[in-house]
């Protein structure tokens, strides 16, 4: 069984249909990215999996468990972790202050303080500094372990690389093993193709809130994801 289902998922925005007959699943210590441009539907895809935008229709099931009616914070407690865009920490906090918010609807298992200051090995010795003091990437990171600390059994990630330079970029996509060791499913929402591909189980490209192509990076060639990516293959290229 997967860990996390979505069956035939569509979603609003006010008038506008953001995301139409969306399925996925993502299996236990499996990384899936959905990729696309801005405006394609990806953070709404999120939303909607995390309970945060309304679903018009379709079903989100974690470890078989309907989710999809359920309000925000109880899908947290049903497993259901997310590292928004942006990280939205909380200025007025310290470092371990704003991790330990992930822990009011904590599950039991193997992330706790002690484990996400292994797996970021600056941030013990910065915990009492402010968040809001931080680098984007030490920022990402904090936001991470916020997650990981409620013990998620899906991790989503809204625009990991978002604002950040490459290398940043590449340090912080490098700790998803460790955390797919665990059993922890992750599915992370990117423009970055290169770094999404690189790290993917499988792939989901959206355009303009519908996939257009879908595989493991094996089998999709960078070509054929770079015109799904733009809409070449959709819109025609005669």
């Amino acid at each position: 069984m997967s860990v996390l289902e979505v069956s035939g998922l569509e979603l609003h925005h006010g008038q506008l249909r953001a995301l139409t007959d969306f399925t996925l699943s993502v299996g236990e210590g499996e990384v899936v990215a959905v990729i696309g441009a801005n405006g394609a539907g990806k953070s709404t895809l999120l939303g909607g999996i995390a309970g945060l935008l309304p679903v018009t229709s379709g079903r989100i099931a974690v470890d078989g468990r309907d989710i999809t009616r359920l309000a925000a914070y109880r899908r947290v407690a049903a497993g259901v972790g997310l590292v928004p865009e942006g990280r939205r920490l909380f200025r007025s906090l310290s470092v371990e202050e704003n991790v330990l918010t992930g822990t009011y609807r904590r599950r039991e298992g193997y992330w706790n303080l002690e484990r996400v200051y292994e797996l970021f090995d600056w941030m013990r010795d910065r915990r009492r500094q402010s968040a809001w003091q931080l680098s984007g990437g030490e920022q990402q990171a904090v936001a991470i372990s916020r997650a990981l600390v409620a013990n998620p059994r899906v991790l989503l990630i809204d625009e990991l690389s978002l604002g950040l330079a490459p290398a940043v970029v590449k340090r912080i996509y490098g700790v998803l093993p460790r955390i797919v060791e665990q059993g922890t499913a992750v599915l992370v929402v990117e423009q970055d193709v290169s770094q999404a591909i690189r790290v993917a189980d499988h792939v989901h490209c959206l355009l303009e809130g519908r996939t257009v192509l879908s595989g493991t990076p094996a089998e999709l060639g960078r070509d054929q994801i770079e015109r799904a990516y733009f809409g070449v293959d959709t819109w025609g290229s005669e």
